[in-house]
């Protein structure tokens, strides 16, 4: 248990821990089951739902499985990270496949490298070199970025650029781990397309587009604002008191400074370790408190929330 957390307070977590759904995690294999039945029925139903009906129940379904996802590859609902690979593997959001998910995010999770460019892979921040070597269009669409209207419209199609220039270039280098990767996740999501195209009544170019991309979208609002350059690296991750519908589909994951200092505590329990205590988490956090994603529109819409430009790297 980590040192900044009092004898109570490793007590209560533990206790945490301990209790029959920790012990059997049969929410995180309900929700499994939840998600992958109900991308089935929705499929296999668009017929009777109607394109757009279809469209509408997918988009949360997906941005579900994404939370699912992240659950997974920090050790839910098995202690066996293959076995989470495998349930884990469907390419339900198209871009991003499983193992370069996880294998990228769990590098995020050294806080002391927290939104530093070059050293954490989730980090929206650019370093003076970059800064300096960016063009005006470039800056621009950086700064777009740091608003939550530009986030929403702008985050997934930088992403997947990012992502693009990164893999061509592992892959035009001879990566074995990226070609097996990405063949098999090539591979699983054109049995998906060909399912789709054979089942539904969506097309492919409509569920790549206008499903999955939205879906990714929507996850990048919820990482819009979940760290801040800070000296203290604790005082790096923000502590999000989200309403239910975000809560639900993001598995909790707005109290992010719980998840970082506790990513074996499973989804359901994060709640219940923040209201335990508090007002010892703002403390920690720095007070990095947000009153839900309300306030980031109402107060970051169209302004950008601070610079794209690392203070201190």
């Amino acid at each position: 248990m980590s040192h900044y957390f009092d004898n109570a307070h490793r007590e209560d977590i533990e206790t945490l821990r301990q209790r029959l759904t920790a012990r059997t995690e049969w929410p995180t294999w309900l929700l499994l089951i939840g998600v992958y039945g109900a991308w089935f029925a929705i499929v296999l139903n668009s017929h009777s739902l109607g394109l757009w009906w279809c469209t509408l129940l997918l988009i949360p379904v997906v941005v579900l499985w994404l939370s699912v996802q992240h659950e997974l590859l920090h050790g839910h609902p098995t202690r066996w990270p293959a076995l989470n690979k495998v349930l884990g593997y469907a390419p339900f959001a198209v871009w991003y496949p499983y193992t370069l998910y996880r294998d990228s995010h769990l590098l995020h999770h050294r806080d002391e490298d927290l939104t530093i460019p070059g050293r954490d892979p989730e980090s929206r921040y650019l370093s003076s070199e970059q800064w300096q070597g960016s063009s005006l269009f470039e800056r621009g669409l950086h700064w777009l970025n740091k608003t939550v209207l530009g986030r929403f419209v702008l985050g997934a199609p930088l992403a997947l650029l990012g992502l693009a220039r990164e893999e061509l270039h592992r892959l035009k280098t001879g990566e074995r781990q990226a070609w097996l990767m990405w063949l098999s996740h090539g591979a699983l999501t054109w049995l998906m397309l060909l399912f789709i195209a054979h089942y539904s009544v969506l097309p492919v170019w409509h569920y790549l587009l206008l499903v999955s991309v939205p879906a990714l979208s929507v996850a990048m609002v919820r990482s819009y604002y979940e760290h801040r350059p800070h000296t203290a690296p604790e005082q790096r991750t923000v502590i999000n008191e989200a309403a239910w519908p975000w809560r639900w589909l993001f598995l909790n994951l707005n109290l992010h400074l719980v998840h970082h200092d506790l990513p074996g505590l499973p989804w359901y329990d994060l709640p219940r370790a923040y209201r335990a205590r508090r007002e010892q988490w703002l403390a920690r956090s720095g007070g990095f408190l947000v009153r839900g994603y309300g306030q980031l529109w109402r107060e970051n819409g169209v302004k950008a929330i601070d610079s794209p430009r690392h203070p201190f790297h």
